[in-house]
């Protein structure tokens, strides 16, 4: 058996707790030495044996008096003579020497015996022991770590197969050494980060972390790279514990587009500086103090602008306004109470002081832009052009007017008013300063799919139902429902259950077409509200995880999770790539404490329980772990 397990011990796969090995081969050693003292010690029997035959053989067949003296020896012997003394050391000296070759090898036995008890003493002790006075030793980092204990007694070639005790919130996992080193940028494929949540005591690694997700989490250096987010755990706190764990950026992006959210592409900046410090100006309102002032500025003549768009509207204000009008023949028309015109209107002048700040925000912006014809792809810009034309044909209209071409005036009245309504497009240039119109933006843009088949799933309601209700109330006098046309709007309402009521059924056979209808209309609105609420979440978490990726240290120079910027982005993070998501990664070992030097820095207990070390006090040199 001890031969058995000696063997077990030399092999990959061992089992078997240190030290063992070494007291099986002393109990060996010891059992090979007493095995040879009792062979020599018989050997030297035997031949005293033989030689005391020989001797007794002589003597018997010599002289009478030999035997008589022989006798006669004996006797005196016994009889305590002078011949005592000396008849021991005459009589037998081979048993003699027998006997202090026996005490020899019984004195060197004992002397071997000693001599490993105290190595194996010396040598083995106790592992826990030996750790704990390792770690009491200022500098000796690396004694801690359980590898380093077992990787020269193994070698290269067998360090492979050394297990790895894992304990997530009291959950164990086991794992080999191997697995953890294919990924040695991660927090657990690195020794010196790892080891700050080792616990020597029970040696094994604990983590106060969430115990789900650590199943994916080993799975992804078992598999080689793939990582899955469990069915159980949400996704930000998935996200947290990929992020604690360190798998690295690519990791994250990866896991994110499997997720379904699908990196926003990256805008360049303008090459020249001075127009990049003027598109950072007027573009990103949070990229520094002054580009937040012009932010505030634009916003107060956005709304001013609108009120000044809803009082020109009010009944005494548009009285006015028509009485001061000039009737008949413009060219011989005088401006009444005393020399009023629309060019002296407060309401005009304000308008005036608004399209002036527009236009010259347009033009700079137009001027620092990147890329001139993506400028007019964007969206925003068209509504900045739709908002400030208005304004100048109203202007170029008025001037028409008093200046002759008073044939066309009702024509000129008809287009100015629809003209005037664009105006109240203007409020969509708050969604350039504001977030939440943002993702309201993104997320209908993004559902124009289920937003066209609730309309389609509408039409076919509403052309079903109101065709039901006519015919359904076609025999009664008193129907309000004189047509299928007339009938869309009941439907319409019905279906959307707004419910006006100027427009009901009266029999029997209507009223249960309307029942339906309002069901349907119901069932039908609820279908794609699912969906279009995902898209708002995926986009309102996106505007979080880009605000709070931002870094201190660019917090002042660039808006957070700007994804325009990659040169800047690149120079603050360190980032090769540029991305967005580098500094999500940078900004949570910052939080979580795992990005401190473990080479003589001060290190910061991070939000994880696991040792802690303080160097800040060069007098304590003790390990507190929370286990």
């Amino acid at each position: 058996m001890e031969f058995a397990m000696i063997s077990a011990d030399n092999g990959c796969n061992s089992r078997l707790p240190y030290g063992y090995a070494q007291q099986s081969r002393a109990r060996e050693r010891a059992r090979e030495v007493e095995r040879q003292s009792r062979a020599a010690a018989a050997a030297a029997a035997e031949g005293d044996a033989v030689g005391e035959g020989g001797g007794g053989g002589g003597g018997g067949g010599g002289h009478p008096s030999h035997a008589a003296s022989s006798s006669s020896n004996a006797n005196n012997s016994s009889g305590g003579g002078p011949a005592s003394r000396h008849a021991p050391s005459c009589a037998s000296p081979p048993q003699q020497r027998n006997e202090q070759h026996a005490l020899r090898a019984r004195k060197r036995r004992r002397e071997e015996e000693e001599e490993e008890e105290e190595e194996e003493d010396h040598r083995g002790g106790s592992t826990r022991a030996s750790l704990l006075r390792a770690m009491e030793e200022d500098g000796e980092e690396t004694d801690r770590r359980p590898q380093s204990g077992y990787e020269p007694a193994y070698g290269d070639g067998y360090g492979c197969c050394e297990r790895v005790v894992i304990n997530v919130s009291g959950l164990r996992f086991e794992t080999q050494m191997k697995t953890l080193l294919r990924f040695p940028d991660t927090l657990l494929g690195d020794a010196e980060r790892r080891v700050r949540y080792f616990d020597p005591l029970r040696n094994e690694y604990f983590f106060d972390r969430n115990r789900p997700s650590f199943d994916a989490i080993l799975y992804y250096y078992q598999s080689g790279g793939r990582l899955k987010r469990p069915a159980n755990v949400p996704f930000d706190i998935f996200s947290e514990e990929v992020k604690f764990y360190e798998l690295g950026d690519e990791a994250v992006l990866k896991f994110r587009e499997d997720e379904g959210f699908v990196k926003e592409e990256e805008k360049p900046l303008p090459e020249d500086e001075f127009k990049r410090q003027i598109w950072l100006l007027f573009e990103y309102p949070e990229s520094s103090s002054p580009a937040r002032g012009i932010a505030v500025v634009s916003v107060l003549v956005i709304v001013i602008s609108i009120v000044i768009f809803c009082l020109e509207t009010l009944p005494e204000f548009r009285d006015e306004k028509e009485y001061l009008q000039p009737r008949g023949n413009l060219s011989h028309a005088q401006p009444d109470n005393g020399g009023f015109t629309p060019f002296n209107d407060p309401f005009f002048l304000v308008e005036t002081v608004c399209i002036i700040w527009f236009s010259f925000e347009f033009v700079v912006r137009f001027f620092a832009s990147p890329s001139k014809a993506d400028f007019f792809k964007n969206i925003m810009n068209s509504i900045d052009v739709v908002s400030i034309l208005p304004y100048f044909i109203t202007l170029g209209t008025d001037l028409a007017q008093q200046h002759g071409g008073g044939g066309q005036q009702a024509m000129s009245f008809a287009i100015l008013r629809i003209i005037r309504l664009v105006r109240v497009f203007r409020i969509f240039k708050l969604s350039r300063h504001s977030k939440g119109l943002q993702i309201l933006g993104h997320t209908l843009r993004a559902s124009m799919r289920e937003l066209a088949l609730l309309i389609f799933f509408l039409v076919i309601g509403v052309i079903l139902f109101s065709s039901a209700v006519y015919f359904a109330e076609a025999d009664e006098p008193s129907s309000q429902f004189t047509s299928i046309p007339d009938a869309f709007w009941w439907a319409v309402v019905t279906m959307t259950t707004v419910g006006y009521g100027d427009m009901k059924p009266i029999t029997v056979g209507g009223k249960i077409v309307g029942s339906l209808c309002a069901i349907a209309g119901v069932l039908t609105i609820a279908l794609p509200v699912p969906v279009i609420v995902s898209n708002f979440n995926y986009f309102y978490h996106r505007e979080t995880d880009n605000q709070e990726e931002q870094p201190p240290a660019v917090a002042e120079s660039l808006p957070p999770g700007c994804p325009y910027c990659p040169d800047l982005l690149r120079r603050f993070r360190g980032s090769p790539s540029g991305s967005s998501l580098g500094d999500k990664a940078e900004y949570m070992e910052m939080e979580e404490g795992v990005t401190e030097s473990l080479c003589g820095l001060d290190k910061s207990p991070s939000k994880g329980n696991g040792t802690e070390i303080n160097r800040k006090n060069s007098s304590s040199k003790s390990v507190q772990t929370d286990v």
